[in-house]
């Protein structure tokens, strides 16, 4: 039939040099060190081939790459309601990769957009039931949750979710201004419990410094004298120094006697 074919001029040798290196092309395929190829043998599953050269027969098998490697995807920004009521915008970036070549054409459609949609849904379902200052201080732990809950529900995909990380989460301006009182406020109230703190120290130590100055009744008047000798340095044109007078029975004691002699 061909001969006749030849013969007849229908099929020149150019095109049967085309036709042989469709045959050739479609018959070897090389697939690289991270692809796999999913192979159906009239339209049933046979088997997982690569990497490396693998031959498909034409029209009787047909074959499906699958890429291996670590997809990063971008999570687009979702609007979420924390459990506190408040409003804020998250996005977040996956990493996940196939480690089942036959799941993942046969079990979904399209395994990106639904492990992209999955995303989406499951970071509004788990930041939801958290209070927004959770969202700001604990992170990582989010992270985590959403990662467990993304990787258990892509298993039947073949999908391996690895790694989950919220990029951002964006608050308006009206919550910004009160978030912002809110930390003035605590720093105010620590500021005042430290000084309060000290005080109560700082009068500890002053009862226990009167007490041992009680003992001996020159060590206060002592503390006068170094008292004026601080306020002394100071450029004041006038000093007001308040001194108890029983300080000065020693010196008007010694007075008197000095003078009975």
């Amino acid at each position: 039939m061909i001969e006749q074919v030849i013969t007849h001029g229908l099929l020149t040798p150019v095109a049967l040099i085309v036709l042989a290196l469709f045959v050739a092309f479609s018959l070897f395929h090389i697939l690289r060190e991270y692809e796999r190829g999913v192979v159906f043998f009239l339209g049933r599953f046979q088997t997982v081939k690569g990497p490396g050269l693998i031959i498909v027969i034409p029209l009787i098998q047909q074959i499906v790459k699958v890429d291996l490697r670590t997809v990063v995807m971008d999570v687009p920004s979702q609007d979420v309601i924390s459990r506190d009521n408040v409003s804020v915008r998250v996005n977040a970036v996956i990493y996940f990769r196939v480690v089942d070549s036959q799941k993942a054409i046969i079990n979904v459609e399209d395994y990106m957009a639904a492990t992209s949609q999955l995303a989406q849904t499951t970071l509004r379902s788990v930041l939801g039931q958290h209070e927004l200052d959770e969202m700001l201080a604990n992170r990582d732990m989010l992270n985590a949750d959403i990662q467990a809950i993304l990787d258990a529900r892509s298993d039947g995909w073949g999908i391996k979710v690895s790694n989950v990380e919220i990029k951002h989460v964006d608050l308006n301006e009206s919550m910004i201004r009160a978030i912002a009182k809110q930390a003035e406020a605590e720093r105010v109230r620590r500021a005042k419990v430290i000084h309060a703190s000290g005080e109560m120290e700082a009068s500890d130590k002053l009862v226990e410094a009167a007490s041992k100055m009680s003992v001996e009744p020159n060590a206060m008047l002592l503390r006068y004298l170094q008292t004026l000798t601080e306020i002394a340095g100071e450029k004041s044109s006038t000093i007001l120094f308040p001194m108890p007078m029983e300080y000065l029975d020693g010196l008007f004691n010694k007075k008197d006697k000095d003078s009975k002699k």
